[in-house]
């Protein structure tokens, strides 16, 4: 069997390719996206943002009323059991991307949480990762402004909830990819900026970045909570939380987008608007922050390496 494109998968402590049936087609994740999910990737063999992801984790079960199947050292240990049968299957030796997704079971059809069985079920997938290119960071991303789909509002589906439900950003993504672009940039039902389909932004004006507030309607994003709690204290960058709109994005010299597989990348245009790249950039500068960052929690938590 081949290894290129292999998958790593874990399923209740089944080690498996990821290509083979795993759960019940009963299974609540599959039938109603009644499920969470959250992802790590590593640097250097370490996973980064462990506990900022694990606390995540617990925050979008608790909101589905949904108990984890472990604690964080058991997850830690079928973790490192992935990874280990992934590299031996692949001898690849890269950074990897690590998924879970803990659905709230199978049982029989029906709305009803209580149909769910008694416990959740989990898998964890492991592939590898490759970070962006210099070329790919020196063009930027191309960005489209969704027009017909809106975020969710929090009254609704709560956007800060990391769900098994992204059917809103799947469609906003649709529509950007439709015109030619990479990623979208969403507004929610009062017409404010607030995310991409997996992605937080951030606009330059001066010597300071802009974000919208998690009340505007997105997701917690790891990397996003690093950069203002750990990155910007430590290195003076000026980082806000503000309510936008698509009419201040001529205001803006620099844009770039946040995640936690590509921590920090430039955007060349939203729509029409086009923004400054380059080595001497706000965004870039940041970026070289956020390694320096990156290095040292690397090299001071091998209890993460997996």
């Amino acid at each position: 069997m081949s290894t290129e494109g292999y998958i790593q998968a874990n399923t209740q402590g089944r080690l498996h390719d990821a290509r083979e049936a795993s759960l019940s087609p009963l299974d609540r994740g599959f039938l109603y996206g009644d499920a969470v999910y959250e992802v790590w990737r590593t640097y250097g063999g370490v996973l980064f943002g462990a506990e900022e992801h694990w606390s995540r984790l617990g925050a979008s079960a608790a909101g589905l009323g949904l108990r984890l199947p472990f604690d964080w050292p058991a997850l830690l240990e079928e973790i490192r059991r992935t990874v280990a049968a992934f590299r031996q299957h692949t001898r690849w030796a890269g950074e990897l991307y690590v998924r879970l997704q803990i659905s709230r079971g199978a049982g029989p059809i029906g709305l009803d949480p209580e149909l769910a069985g008694p416990h959740a079920q989990w898998v964890l997938l492991v592939k590898p990762l490759a970070d962006l290119s210099e070329s790919e960071l020196h063009t930027g991303m191309k960005v489209a402004l969704a027009t017909v789909v809106r975020r969710n509002d929090a009254r609704t589906l709560p956007p800060g909830l990391k769900t098994g439900n992204y059917l809103n950003n799947v469609l906003a993504l649709r529509e950007a990819l439709a015109a030619g672009a990479q990623e979208v940039l969403m507004v929610n039902l009062a017409g404010r900026l607030t995310e991409g389909s997996v992605r937080n932004f951030w606009f330059v004006e001066g010597d300071t970045a802009f974000t919208p507030p998690l009340e505007e309607g997105l997701l917690a994003g790891v990397t996003r909570r690093i950069l203002f709690e750990h990155v910007a204290p430590a290195t003076g960058f000026k980082l806000r939380e503000a309510a936008l709109t698509p009419a201040d994005l001529p205001r803006f010299a620099e844009c770039f987008v946040t995640s936690t597989t590509q921590d920090v990348v430039p955007v060349a245009t939203i729509g029409a608007q086009r923004f400054q790249l380059g080595p001497n950039t706000f965004t870039q500068k940041l970026k070289t922050a956020f390694q320096t960052y990156v290095n040292n929690y690397a090299r001071v938590h091998p209890e993460w390496r997996v």
